[in-house]
């Protein structure tokens, strides 16, 4: 993997400079395809929140059994970043992604066709094992080309691309579901794979992604070895495991706790969008603050958004602080995802793609965990004990981030 520190933008805007004939720097345009991957990703994974209860009155099921579609989708989704990871250092990264978009699109039809609740579970596994490919080769094409020094004002940009998907997704499935049901949803999801597809054809490799090593050690063993030797690494780990749980699994069951309560798939997903909203906002912030700030605090205000954030339906499940509580957890995710996130792309550098897929497997194994732990809970009302459970545990994750964060800063030096 390699790094273009020389002539890069100051602002994050591209990762190369002009060369001796004048030539125009083309980060932006790599950089609009990367967020075009992440939205589109991000989209497919959150539309089905605001789906699982007409699709559980649809096929006359629990919303346990619903949920499974979610999960299983996170699941699938955790799993498979390994195995994506690795391959994009022998392939290319974008070659990864487009693979990847064949198998989502197939997934996709497979779902919107899917005559039962179990075939559908399974076509969201295979869905969500194809599209778990796009947003890490993404993180990882941005560490292989934007220098450290800057590199988390593009993945904030990145970052700001998967809020949109998700505010578009939440909101916009809701809606779409009460107006046409929701396998329209997931056809357009499938739709917007195939136009991605198609995009990523003007998208470059970085230079240096791929890899000529041969054999499993070097090219799986090795890398692995490297990350779980490093004791930072392990730590940033765990942490994306927990906030998976508390953020991505609870944040599943805030339109089902408005539903419950007889609001319409629109109006549920519309307050639950609050968390792509508060995404979006908070990351534009968190792009200027990169340099003025030190991750350390910057992981400290994602914690207090986050805890904050479950106060808000402990209090009552009404729109809007369902939509509170999705504003503040969008202001978690850019603040504080958006550092372990950059903290992953850095800690292990000679294995960035292995440190990052792990990341991520890891944070949508969490997710994974949280939707499930959540689902007889969620099945049977009982939403206040879990958000109460969502609480308790953001305050150490709060506390480890921040204070962690500092610790490697301070030994980095």
């Amino acid at each position: 993997m390699s790094t273009t520190p020389d002539g890069a933008d100051p602002d994050g805007a591209g990762p190369e400079g002009a060369d001796p004939g004048g030539a125009v720097p083309d980060g932006t345009r790599r950089l609009r395809l990367l967020q075009l991957a992440s939205l589109t990703s991000t989209v497919d994974r959150f539309a089905i929140a605001p789906l699982l209860v007409p699709i559980a009155a649809s096929f006359s099921a629990p919303l346990a059994a619903a949920a499974g579609a979610a999960g299983g989708y996170f699941l699938a989704y955790g799993l498979m970043q390994v195995v994506w990871g690795v391959l994009s250092d022998r392939i290319g990264r974008v070659r990864v992604m487009r693979l990847a978009l064949v198998g989502a699109v197939l997934g996709g039809v497979a779902s919107v066709l899917a005559p039962t609740l179990a075939v559908l579970v399974v076509a969201r596994v295979v869905t969500g094992a194809c599209t778990a490919a796009l947003i890490p080769a993404a993180l990882v094409y941005v560490g292989d080309t934007w220098p450290a020094a800057v590199r988390q004002r593009p993945l904030s940009d990145l970052l700001a691309a998967t809020a949109l998907g998700t505010a578009v997704a939440t909101a916009g499935a809701g809606l779409l579901a009460d107006l046409a049901g929701w396998r329209v949803v997931l056809g357009t999801t499938a739709a917007g794979c195939a136009v991605l597809f198609v995009a990523l054809r003007a998208l470059p490799e970085p230079d240096g992604a791929r890899t000529t090593s041969r054999g499993i050690v070097d090219a799986v063993l090795r890398p692995l070895a490297a990350v779980a030797g490093n004791r930072w690494a392990r730590l940033v780990l765990v942490l994306a495991f927990v906030e998976g749980a508390v953020v991505l699994g609870v944040l599943t069951y805030l339109a089902p706790s408005l539903q419950a309560g007889g609001s319409s798939a629109a109006l549920a997903g519309l307050a639950a969008g609050g968390y792509g909203v508060g995404a979006v906002l908070f990351s534009r912030v968190v792009r200027r603050l990169v340099g003025r700030l030190r991750p350390a605090a910057l992981a400290a205000v994602g914690g207090g958004f986050l805890v904050v954030a479950w106060v808000f339906p402990l209090v009552v499940v009404h729109p809007v602080t369902i939509a509170a509580a999705g504003l503040c957890l969008g202001g978690a995710w850019a603040f504080l995802h958006s550092t372990l996130q950059t903290w992953a792309t850095e800690v292990v550098p000679q294995a960035r793609a292995t440190a990052v897929a792990l990341f991520a497997t890891l944070l949508f194994l969490g997710s994974s965990a949280g939707t499930a732990l959540g689902a007889p809970l969620a099945d049977a009302g009982r939403f206040a004990p879990l958000f109460a459970a969502a609480l308790v545990a953001s305050v150490p994750l709060a506390l480890v981030a921040a204070r962690t964060r500092a610790r490697y800063a301070r030994r980095a030096t």
